[in-house]
């Protein structure tokens, strides 16, 4: 695991270096800043990487290239709005408090990626609603017309990042 992260440019976990099992509170933000920062490069590296095949689309003057800073309220944070900023792409950073549930809901026809910053809870996925577990550094993909529904079942807040994009 040390190799894999020194690899991919992250710092090894501190329990690595150390023999107690809780990391300091700077390495928890770190941490969840890193996997932010990993999602955040896949997704434009995604993009970037489909322009170099021969995918090229021009690029029209409402399109624009966006940085925006992450707010510090531990609240719900619009990323991405859609068509008005992107081809279709909304993204968002959820927050549910221990015992919170996202809601039942559908895809439609579109699919969606979740990146879990911090907290655990369980992803309860398609009509059976599968129970899949979710936290802290794990990835979710959810392919289109699934229902699905997101549920704290830990003692922190679950925080997580989701991307949802029109399939053609």
């Amino acid at each position: 695991m040390k190799d894999r992260q020194r690899r991919v440019g992250l710092p090894a976990p501190a329990s690595a270096f150390a023999e107690t099992s809780a990391p300091p509170p700077t390495y928890r933000w770190a941490k969840a800043h890193s996997t932010l920062s990993i999602f955040l490069l896949l997704v434009g590296g995604a993009f970037i990487s489909g322009c170099g095949m021969g995918h090229r689309a021009s690029v029209t003057s409402s399109e624009k290239i966006l940085v925006m800073d992450l707010s510090k309220k531990a609240e719900y944070q619009q990323l991405l709005e859609g068509k008005s900023q992107t081809r279709g792409m909304r993204s968002g950073r959820v927050y549910l408090q221990p015992g919170q549930s996202i809601g039942q809901h559908s895809t439609k026809a579109h699919e969606e990626l979740l990146v879990f910053l911090s907290g655990k809870g369980t992803a309860l996925i398609g009509e059976e609603q599968t129970t899949f577990e979710i936290g802290e550094g794990k990835v979710c993909y959810i392919p289109p017309h699934t229902i699905h529904n997101m549920k704290n079942t830990g003692t922190e807040t679950l925080i997580y990042i989701y991307c949802v994009a029109p399939v053609k």
